[in-house]
């Protein structure tokens, strides 16, 4: 498989949580998802342990079902989040523009993930609920670097990835989708991985370094 002539900063910069341009015709080799997987399990871990597990799913009618818990935890978040959204949207015109970009790409995503042909859910040993905040984030802080190394791995191999998690609001209705064994094993995200339509991605746009860089004291 051919690698992207990326520079790492330029690997790091492009790196976008893909919807629209996610090839949902073309099939994704296993052999390009295991060298990604490969990859990611160089991510530094917090436990020598290395307690994760990555369920790759490629039968269509997971990826239906997947699909369909997906699309109810959409809903329960935006129920949720409407609120906020409604503040953004009054704010100034700019980030109204930005709300509905973004509302419209994440609709695109929930209508059409049932054909995105690869769905990866990146898992860690152990449930954090109730547990103290500091045991919560060493959970998260040990599984998250390797699925954000695993889509750094796809972009540079011309994939497109997006971190989503709508589907944990029904963590376990999923956990019986899939054979998770629910009490055991934590599902941390859901990551629909394809080939990009075109490779050509850009940075992002961002607040300026100065607004949200501290030293020493905030």
């Amino acid at each position: 498989m051919s690698v992207l002539d990326l520079s790492i900063d330029d690997l790091l910069t492009t790196t976008r949580s893909v919807r629209k341009r996610l090839d949902l015709s073309r099939p994704v080799e296993p052999e390009v998802i295991r060298e990604c997987l490969e990859l990611a399990l160089q991510a530094p871990t917090a436990s020598n342990a290395q307690e994760w597990h990555f369920l790759v799913v490629t039968d269509p009618h997971q990826r239906q079902a997947l699909a369909t818990i997906y699309r109810k935890g959409a809903e329960r978040y935006r129920e949720l989040m409407a609120p906020v959204y409604q503040q953004r949207l009054a704010s100034s015109e700019q980030e109204a523009k930005t709300v509905v970009k973004l509302m419209d790409s994440g609709q695109y995503l929930i209508d059409h993930l049932h054909e995105v042909p690869v769905h990866v859910i990146p898992c860690i040993q152990g449930r954090t609920e109730n547990m103290p905040v500091i045991v919560q984030a060493a959970r998260w802080g040990t599984i998250m670097p390797a699925a954000w190394s695993f889509m750094l791995a796809a972009r540079s191999r011309g994939l497109g990835s997006s971190l989503t998690s709508f589907h944990l609001f029904f963590e376990q209705e999923a956990a019986q989708v899939l054979g998770i064994p629910y009490e055991e094993v934590m599902q941390a995200a859901l990551i629909p991985v394809a080939y990009t339509l075109g490779t050509d991605f850009k940075p992002g746009a961002r607040k300026p370094l100065e607004s949200v860089v501290h030293w020493d004291r905030w």
